[in-house]
């Protein structure tokens, strides 16, 4: 089964892939089957499968804290 990572509302997630703005950072707003995130370029805010998002997830800046999950390329 694969692992749930710790996301919370507040946390900055850094996409493998940009936005069509050109930005790769969201910030999230709802969490639960889907997560609601936020382009912090351009305000576009977007529903994903929390399963897609997971995979699409390169790193974590947590809102609470100064620390940050990094994801190490597989293959």
């Amino acid at each position: 089964m694969p692992e749930i990572l710790k996301i919370r509302i507040g946390d900055v997630l850094e996409l493998k892939k940009p936005h069509p703005c050109g930005e790769k950072r969201f910030t999230v707003l709802r969490i639960g089957s889907d997560v609601r995130i936020v382009c912090k370029g351009c305000g576009r805010d977007m529903t994903l499968p929390r399963i897609k998002l997971e995979k699409a997830v390169k790193k974590i800046y947590h809102a609470d804290a100064d620390t940050q999950t990094d994801f190490p390329k597989k293959g």
